[in-house]
């Protein structure tokens, strides 16, 4: 089995509906855009609680913390065989003002020289149909579910 990754889809209605997506940093994600965008998440520990971790992650990747009510989204697999546990929040951030956490890599690959990166490096609202296109093709079950659960609250 593949590791566990936790995190938070926040959306708002403004007043179509729009997500929070995330965009990874480092030299291997520079030049794409679509299919690359992520909702703000991380690995966990066995043991350690996914909601709570999912929090730690969107504070670590967005630089705001997040609280309310949480809803639980169904958990999905990545190709790699990650498992991803999601929760959905509406909220709004300033996507322009995110810090992000960093991470350390030889770059140029072989160089023997490391460079910094920060482990997301920009951040965006888009609708719904935006973000299908966007994000990571298994994640966007989460968009779905989420649709279905502010078609059937309304």
């Amino acid at each position: 089995m593949g590791s566990q990754s936790a995190g938070i889809l926040m959306y708002r209605k403004t007043p179509e509906t729009e997500v929070l997506l995330v965009h990874p940093g480092g030299p291997f994600f520079a030049k794409k855009d679509l299919g690359s965008w992520s909702i703000p998440k991380g690995e966990y520990a066995a043991g350690e609680d996914a909601l709570a971790a999912a929090r730690r992650e969107f504070l670590e990747e967005t630089g705001s913390d997040v609280s309310g009510e949480f809803l639980v989204l169904t958990a999905i697999r990545q190709k790699g065989g990650k498992e991803v546990k999601a929760w959905a929040i509406e909220g709004d951030i300033d996507h322009s003002q995110i810090v992000s956490n960093t991470f350390e890599i030889e770059w140029p690959p072989r160089s023997g020289r490391k460079q910094v990166f920060p482990e997301v490096d920009k951040a965006g609202w888009f609708s719904l149909d935006e973000a299908r296109e966007k994000i990571n093709e298994k994640q966007a079950a989460f968009l779905d579910e989420l649709e279905l659960i502010l078609q059937s609250g309304s």
